[in-house]
Formats: C-alpha cells, sequence, structure tokens
C-alpha cells in the first residue's frame, strides 16, 4: 500500500562538502521522500537564490535522475536581514532574498517555503520592529499568491514566534491562503516546557493552517544538535495530533556535526520516524 504521507530530509543533516548529485543519492538510499534545501544567513547559502538559469536546470535534471526531488526550502536567511529591521537597507535585502526564494522554488518545483518567525533576530524587538514586519508580510504573501507557492512559519526559539499560537496570530492578520504555520516540533516543546504549556493544545491552535511540521529533537534550552532518541520531544504524540490535523508532510531535522558514520545516522533518524508515521497511515 503507498504511503499516504512523505518524510523528507534536512539538507544540513548531510555533510556540507557533498555536491547536490551525492546529497539527492544518500538521502534516497536512507529511505527518504525528498530533500529539504538550507536558504540559511550565509553567503555561501544566500548565493543559491542567484543561481543562472542553467544551474537551476541542472538541479532539475539531478532529481530527474536520481529519483529523488527537493520540495521543501528552510530559508532562514532573514535572521540576518529581518523583515522587521529599523535599518531599511537591511529591510530591502530581507524582502530581496524573499522574492529570489520564491523565483528559486517556482524553478525548482519546490512547493512549500518556512519562513523564520523573527521580527528581528540582532536588534531589540519592538512595537515599531512588528509593525514592519506585518507590513511587508502582507506584500511577502502578495509574492506567494502570484507564483503559488505556500510560505509557513517557522515555530521558532525566540519568544516573538515560539509557538503555533503566536505564528497564527500573523496568519490571521495578513489573511492570505497562501501564508500558514510550518510547526517545528522541537521548539514548540521547549517553549511548552518553559512556560509550562501543552505542546499538543498548541498545535490545535493552527487547525487548518499546517502545511508541514519538522520532526526535530530538543532538550530544555538547547534547540539544536541533539540526537533522535536522546531529548524529551513527544514525537509519537506529536505526530498523532498533526495526523488528525492533516499534516501529510514532515521534514526529519537535524544536523550532521562530523561524525564518521553519518550515513547511518540518516537511515536511524529515517526507521526511527518512518515506524512512528506508519502507524497513522
Amino acid at each position: 500500500m503507498e504511503k499516504a504521507y512523505t518524510l523528507g530530509l534536512y539538507e544540513k543533516s548531510m555533510p556540507s562538502f557533498l555536491s547536490w548529485k551525492e546529497k539527492l543519492i544518500a538521502a534516497k538510499n536512507a529511505g527518504y521522500d525528498f530533500v529539504e534545501i538550507s536558504i540559511d544567513e550565509t553567503e555561501e547559502k544566500l548565493s543559491r537564490l542567484d543561481m543562472t538559469k542553467e544551474e537551476r536546470l541542472d538541479i532539475v535534471r539531478l532529481m530527474v535522475e536520481v529519483g529523488i526531488p527537493i520540495r521543501t526550502m528552510c530559508l532562514s536567511g532573514h535572521r540576518k536581514y529581518p523583515l522587521g529591521s529599523n535599518d531599511p537597507s537591511i529591510c530591502k535585502r530581507g524582502m530581496e532574498i524573499m522574492q529570489k526564494a520564491i523565483g528559486l522554488a517556482d524553478d525548482l518545483g519546490i512547493r512549500i517555503i518556512q519562513l523564520a518567525g523573527y521580527d528581528v533576530y540582532y536588534e531589540e524587538s519592538s512595537v515599531e520592529t512588528k509593525k514592519r514586519f506585518l507590513s511587508n508580510l502582507k506584500l511577502v504573501a502578495n509574492m506567494a499568491e502570484k507564483a503559488g507557492v505556500v510560505l509557513g512559519f517557522e515555530t521558532m526559539e525566540t519568544e516573538f514566534m515560539n509557538t503555533v499560537e503566536k505564528a497564527m496570530k500573523y496568519v490571521t492578520l495578513v489573511g492570505s491562503s497562501y501564508l500558514k504555520v510550518y510547526p517545528d516540533i522541537g521548539n514548540i516543546t521547549n517553549a511548552a516546557t518553559t512556560y509550562k504549556a501543552d505542546v499538543l493544545e498548541d498545535l490545535y491552535m493552527g487547525k487548518g493552517n499546517l502545511v508541514a511540521m519538522h520532526l526535530k529533537e530538543t532538550v530544555p534550552g538547547k534547540f539544536r544538535e541533539i540526537p533522535f532518541g536522546t531529548g524529551h520531544v513527544n514525537f509519537e504524540e506529536a505526530v498523532e495530533v498533526a495526523w488528525k490535523l492533516g499534516v501529510r508532510k514532515y521534514v526529519a531535522e537535524f544536523w550532521y556535526t562530523g561524525n564518521e558514520q553519518w550515513e547511518e545516522d540518516l537511515v536511524f533518524a529515517n526507521k526511527m520516524l518512518s515506524n512512528i508515521l506508519n502507524k497513522q497511515n
């Protein structure tokens, strides 16, 4: 029987020195259905937004050749160039990044762009940064509507948008069919631990607006590079609720940290998460 879900692999779970072909092959060999491309705040990753048409076509050819697509994008570049910045040049760069990211998604066949839920990151948040963020977000939604590419807020590690409920505030204020929520269950678990809240109740706050989910392990106060099975995230309960809410696209988010057995790590994560997802199938 065909699976009722797809499980993707976060690009940074593999060594950065691999070519795109090698990354796609590794993801396919480990059993994943697609890869999530990273566009972070480094110039190396941001430069991908300026790939030529031929370079983009080469990646599309590789997807067909290897037999696994890139279908989601983790756009964390707005950490350095946030849409609510007090610096007009930073805001302008943030909007350019958004426009180019949507264009790249359109060319590569990417369905969902995960947006970083920051009004600002390296500056102090204020009423003005939040207003500017909302104003620019409305323009960003228009870009997505034109291209037909879905945007989903990531629930972050900062207080501004660390829960689905907080993300839904901006989804409601913008009111676009192309701006939704793409929650990170690890970050939500940490937020719930801090505020003594209920993780599953928070997921329900996004009913009808959840487009995918990051499956990531965390421990209190730490948000990255926690091996699966060593943290406090209840993946079984989270997946059960997400499934009830209509989520069928998931991404295993973890990081390559120099481990020589990284390919085994890919397989381990796939088996662990697939076993949980298959219970819902």
